[in-house]
């Protein structure tokens, strides 16, 4: 009889778990759920569309090996079904000598990760490829680039379903009960299903998907951080050439504002990470009386306030001016002023804390019984796609024949 498999959520993790399932267990049934008309609504869609190869995560974590495979695997996807992508290149830079060590410490990083060609650069070396940046110190980080993760999403859903795999959109999950046998009995608003296995990957959902799929509760919370971003007007692109980063505090999982080329050639300053009154909320109009209960009735979230709260304030006050938005993104572009921007995107990143208010870091994936959960999957979550897949087959589906 043939293994039954059940994805739930449709971003760019559940459906290249789905399109590996399906490369590496040929005689499986398979069927993916996402409650929204298509694929990566949410984070997926709506992320910077940076190709992340493993510069900033701690060596030997989880994320810095799959951000390294990630990215060498998603460039090759790319390649292999033209879909738009470019390896442009990232330059990090230092705007003190407290940052110049770190921008030092992070070399160090990436090269126990397995980067190549890093390369520090002079100041006339920047000035060439970047005339209005300025910096202490600048690191070149030759193998980061951008990708069409949409157009990712749209490829692995016509490969799931040539492979005979069926992808269902508007069908939220209401429910699902496991028997004590092991089968797996899932409900949607039209039908029920039976499997033998199912894989959770609903990333701004991802807790409570684990405590109503398990009845269980759950290691950690989500907290929804928003990132918005203004655009460069089309003629002042040229301010920028490539992917610019600030030195980040490592101590925060955010990245800090940095300039960002999109595949549509668009230029983009940003993000804030500020916290969202809704788990899908892009604005700050957005409010979901619940979801903003559980965050701010969370221990965790009020012990990372206590402990980080100018942290927390500097982001809100950025949300609400763009003076102090744009005084971020000044200095590493000086001549960049508020008449060359204008309102861009804005994404909710699944932000994973745990009660004592730390931020967790690391990819989390969690199984019980048949069910596997992958519970925190932030950045580089998009560009490590297709190697958390493999990941997971490989080390928690390893008897589907």
């Amino acid at each position: 009889m043939k293994k039954r498999v059940a994805v739930v959520g449709g971003g760019l993790i559940g459906i290249a778990k789905a399109y590996k399932l399906l490369l590496k267990y040929q005689g499986i049934q398979l069927d993916l759920f996402e409650k929204e008309a298509h694929p990566g609504k949410h984070q997926s869609g709506r992320n910077s569309g940076v190709l992340h190869c493993g510069l900033y995560y701690q060596p030997g974590s989880l994320k810095a090996k799959l951000a390294v495979e990630g990215i060498r695997e998603m460039t090759a996807f790319c390649k292999e079904h033209e879909i738009t992508h470019e390896i442009c290149g990232k330059v990090v830079l230092a705007a003190n000598q407290q940052q110049n060590e770190t921008l030092r410490e992070l070399a160090k990083r990436g090269e126990a990760n397995g980067l190549q060609g890093l390369q520090f650069l002079s100041k006339s070396e920047l000035r060439q490829p970047e005339p209005m940046v300025q910096a202490t110190e600048a690191l070149l980080v030759p193998e980061e680039g951008i990708a069409d993760y949409k157009g990712v999403m749209k490829k692995l859903e016509a490969l799931i379903e040539e492979r005979g795999g069926k992808v269902h959109f508007n069908s939220p999950v209401w429910s699902v009960n496991q028997t004590p046998a092991g089968e797996i009995s899932i409900q949607t608003a039209t039908d029920n299903h039976t499997f033998d296995r199912l894989l959770s990957c609903t990333g701004l959902h991802s807790d409570r998907a684990y405590k109503g799929f398990t009845r269980k509760k759950g290691p950690l919370r989500i907290v929804p951080f928003r990132g918005e971003y203004l655009s460069f007007k089309p003629e002042f692109n040229s301010m920028v050439n490539h992917l610019i980063y600030p030195v980040p505090d490592i101590k925060y999982p955010f990245l800090g504002v940095n300039s960002t080329l999109m595949v549509s050639g668009e230029r983009e300053v940003g993000p804030n990470a500020v916290l969202a009154f809704k788990r899908e909320g892009y604005t700050n109009s957005d409010i979901n009386l619940k979801d903003t209960f559980e965050s701010l009735t969370y221990v965790g979230f009020l012990n990372f306030l206590r402990k980080n709260f100018a942290f927390a304030m500097g982001e809100f006050a950025s949300s609400l001016s763009m003076a102090s938005f744009i005084s971020k993104a000044k200095v590493m572009i000086p001549e960049v002023e508020a008449s060359m921007l204008e309102k861009g995107s804005a994404g909710v990143r699944a932000q994973a804390m745990d009660p004592s208010g730390k931020l967790l870091m690391d990819f989390n994936v969690e199984r019980e019984g048949n069910q596997i959960h992958v519970l925190n999957a932030p950045s580089p979550g998009a560009t490590s796609s297709l190697a958390i897949a493999s990941y997971i087959i490989d080390n928690y589906l390893t008897n589907l024949n």
